[in-house]
């Protein structure tokens, strides 16, 4: 994340917090964010100088005036005129952190060789919830090469209980292992 993400992200979000709107921005800004993923043409234009300032805040307006909160749009409308709409995931992902920071919500991504039902994610969530004393915010991924089991990616660190993990370890220490 770059510095220009770091301090519009944060101004965003200060601003949010304190009229209380945090909750409502993310959830716009996370949409946008997927939405400029998704059309990648999109933000290139906003960040083009083929067209000029004042055209580039014409196109955004006339696409998400009505659409955004006004907050939003004067956000979009300053990262536009600064030629900083290339920053705006930066901008999303800090503010994200400190939405879920302010709001004591931990976000974890948990991998699976296939999809868990629905009670053992509600039993995995309450566990991680009881452990971390926060709200989970689960994100599943399926990835068939863990054999089995489950890796958890949380706060920085990762908990690798998958059939993969355990066989590579018992390979290593087989490799290692002389035998006399």
């Amino acid at each position: 994340m770059t510095e220009i993400a770091r301090t519009y992200g944060q101004a965003l979000y200060d601003l949010a917090a304190e009229e209380g709107l945090a909750g409502e921005l993310l959830e716009q800004i996370t949409t946008l964010d997927q939405c400029f993923c998704q059309q990648p043409d999109f933000l290139a234009l906003l960040c083009s100088p083929a067209l000029s300032r004042q055209e580039r805040c014409q196109v955004l307006e006339s696409c998400l005036t009505a659409r955004v909160h006004r907050y939003l749009l004067n956000f979009l409308r300053i990262l536009t005129e600064k030629g900083y709409m290339r920053h705006f995931s930066g901008c999303c992902q800090l503010f994200r952190q400190q939405y879920n920071r302010d709001n004591g919500i931990l976000p974890v991504m948990v991998v699976t060789a296939k999809p868990l039902s629905d009670q053992l994610c509600r039993r995995l969530s309450e566990k991680l919830s009881g452990c971390t004393g926060k709200t989970i915010a689960p994100e599943y991924r399926i990835e068939p090469e863990c054999l089995g089991g489950v890796r958890l990616e949380l706060d920085g660190m990762q908990v690798d209980g998958t059939l993969r993990h355990r066989l590579d370890e018992l390979y290593s220490v087989l490799k290692n292992t002389v035998l006399s």
